[in-house]
């Protein structure tokens, strides 16, 4: 009992003192020293108004899109389930590209529409995954869950080769953005609307986690102990879409977060979602401001997609999670 105490209490201390540290090193990076930016009206300017919002908002997307990740492994019982390999970015993406051509045709529709029309295709998406990949419970049929969501990506990837091709150069700039990744249009804005939503999943989720364990052990057993499986299931779809949604609006599709952030938490706490979610979203959110630096670093002084540097870390690591449920299956 006291080791297990002395271990909450480290990942505790971990989730306070992570953020702190990863957003001090985010807000030093950069081409200019953090003295200069102190010290001088021009760097005060390029701190608070450029460097902190793009710093916070990296660490809120990848806070969201880990929060997305345990709920989606959690209702479908996969730990290689994530909202963009399971088409979930793919679909609000799709859609975001279809604000974008829109607009630039001329047609007047006011910028909170886009993260509408974001959360709209994601939930589209979602659903068309569950559809195709969830026609039974076995593990057997858990597999088909990856593949609904490659062809669901597959889908969104050629949409969006359309909408490219039909766009204009300006639409065509924005829609390569939502397809790499970039954090490069951070402001106050998105800050405010993705923390008011993340605070909105901290009110919501902790009365709903046990439902959520309870729901690993399969749907049978989740209603035997008085869980209501079809409610659950709809407000995970819910938010799953609406806190992809809200990041793919903001920064582009970014993957692997939500893959990674929880099969990190998963080994550090345990399987029980209340231990898990918190560490997750706090590694999520690190995660994705260390993705932010090495960006800005590789290719200094350009900017490489923030997009491409989590697939190149997450890819291995994806197939290193297949590797290891295809011998557990095996076993």
């Amino acid at each position: 009992m006291n080791t297990a105490l002395k271990r909450r209490k480290h990942i505790l201390l971990l989730c306070l003192l992570l953020p702190l540290i990863f957003i001090l090193l985010g807000l030093a990076s950069g081409s200019q020293s953090l003295d200069w930016l102190l010290y001088t009206d021009v760097g005060q300017t390029i701190l608070w108004q450029i460097r902190l919002p793009r710093v916070l908002m990296a660490f809120l997307v990848g806070a969201l899109l880990a929060w997305a990740g345990v709920l989606i492994q959690g209702m479908v019982r996969n730990p290689l389930a994530d909202p963009g390999l399971i088409g979930v970015s793919g679909g609000a993406a799709v859609a975001a590209a279809v604000f974008v051509v829109l607009q630039a045709a001329g047609l007047a529709l006011p910028y909170w529409a886009q993260p509408i029309a974001a959360f709209a295709g994601g939930v589209v998406a979602l659903l068309l995954v569950l559809r195709l990949g969830l026609q039974g419970n076995s593990l057997h049929a858990m597999s088909f869950l990856i593949l609904a969501g490659i062809a669901v990506n597959v889908l969104a990837g050629a949409l969006i080769g359309l909408l490219s091709y039909m766009a204009s150069d300006d639409a065509l700039r924005q829609i390569t953005f939502w397809s790499l990744g970039s954090l490069s249009g951070a402001n106050w804005g998105w800050v405010g609307a993705m923390s008011a939503v993340l605070l909105g999943a901290v009110i919501f989720w902790p009365k709903r986690l046990r439902s959520l364990d309870a729901l690993l052990l399969g749907e049978v057993e989740a209603r035997s102990l008085g869980v209501s499986v079809s409610r659950l299931q709809w407000q995970v779809v819910i938010w799953v879409a609406l806190c992809v949604a809200l990041a793919v609006s903001a920064s582009g599709v970014i993957g692997f977060i939500g893959l990674i952030s929880p099969h990190i938490a998963r080994l550090l706490t345990g399987a029980a979602h209340q231990r898990v979610l918190p560490l997750a979203v706090v590694l999520g959110g690190c995660l994705l401001v260390a993705a932010d630096m090495l960006s800005r670093v590789i290719v200094a002084p350009a900017e490489l997609p923030i997009g491409i540097v989590t697939t190149l870390l997450g890819a291995p690591l994806f197939i290193a999670l297949m590797i290891r449920e295809k011998k557990r299956l095996a076993w």
